[in-house]
């Protein structure tokens, strides 16, 4: 019987520098779509498949960050003496009962790889997932949930994967397909960041993972790969010459590069979309600006 997936890990320790200066005093994962930040609707996807350990990847200046998860008994209880009782019940789904949450520091930012390598010390012999917080992926059941199910058939390596424009595999981890069985396919392994001409294919890894603790110990001989930086992707990839298979499952649902400002707007404008009580008034502006669009042309 394969072990449960209980723990994941969020590499939170970037910088943020595509969003100053926003970012000089706020931590990147804590900036809102509507109104909730981002790393709230990675927590949510967590929880939704079962995750019970939550392990942060941090780094200097992400006080705020770990702040959030705290408990308010000051707003809690002026919420209760002014009868909120749907704010407070909101309030409450953004605390983290003591000891499901740690925090590590990456004292360098040395890449992917290294950040969940820092957590290795926690997860110990067991699989583990790795959710970025700056893929949010809108879905009707949680992307992570979805994998979860999968991997319970699988075991090995998953990784969330979705097709891409040829033109941009270079941005990406990509994988040379070895079966296509539909929703879940089998890799002879992976390459990151790929010229298109070099590209095994256009099935892109996004920043969905539930690994084998095996990857870790790939990780501990610090291979620097693409960009100098040491690759979670080469780690990964190195399983399958061990006869751990690696598998990419394509999830059904639409993911929003949180990581650019594009995609950060694209994001809010179709959450706020999805929402009821702003719908209407959000339809009514973009109509508004579409038709003052077209009288200027």
């Amino acid at each position: 019987m394969r072990r449960k997936v209980t723990k994941a890990i969020f590499p939170v320790a970037g910088l943020g520098t595509r969003f100053l200066p926003a970012t000089k005093s706020v931590p990147k994962e804590i900036m809102t779509l509507v109104d909730r930040p981002l790393v709230q609707y990675a927590i949510d996807e967590a929880r939704a498949a079962g995750i019970k350990e939550f392990i942060f990847v941090t780094s200097r200046g992400k006080g705020a960050l770990e702040d959030y998860f705290d408990h308010s008994p000051v707003l809690e209880q002026e919420l209760r003496r002014k009868g909120k009782d749907d704010l407070l019940e909101i309030l409450k789904s953004t605390d983290m009962e003591s000891g499901a949450i740690a925090y590590i520091r990456q004292h360098k930012a040395l890449g992917l790889g290294h950040a969940v390598w820092c957590a290795r010390r926690l997860i110990a012999n067991e699989p583990f997932a790795v959710i970025l917080p700056d893929d949010v992926i809108a879905a009707e059941k949680p992307c992570l949930q979805q994998m979860v199910e999968a991997y319970e058939e699988t075991g090995g390596n998953m990784v969330a994967a979705m097709e891409v424009p040829p033109e941009k595999t270079s941005s990406y981890g990509v994988l040379d397909v070895k079966e296509d069985m539909g929703q879940v396919v089998a890799a002879n392994g992976m390459v990151e960041k790929p010229k298109m001409e070099e590209a095994p294919s256009n099935l892109a890894v996004i920043g969905r993972y539930i690994l084998a603790p095996s990857v870790l110990k790939n990780l501990n001989k610090m291979k620097h790969g693409a960009g100098g930086e040491i690759q979670l992707t080469d780690a990964i990839a190195e399983d399958i010459a061990k006869d751990v298979p690696v598998y990419g499952y394509r999830f059904r649902g639409q993911r929003f590069d949180c990581g650019s400002k594009a995609g950060f707007l694209q994001a809010t404008v179709a959450f706020a979309l999805a929402r009821d009580e702003l719908r209407d008034d959000l339809m009514s502006y973009i109509n508004e600006i579409v038709q003052v669009g077209k009288a200027a042309q």
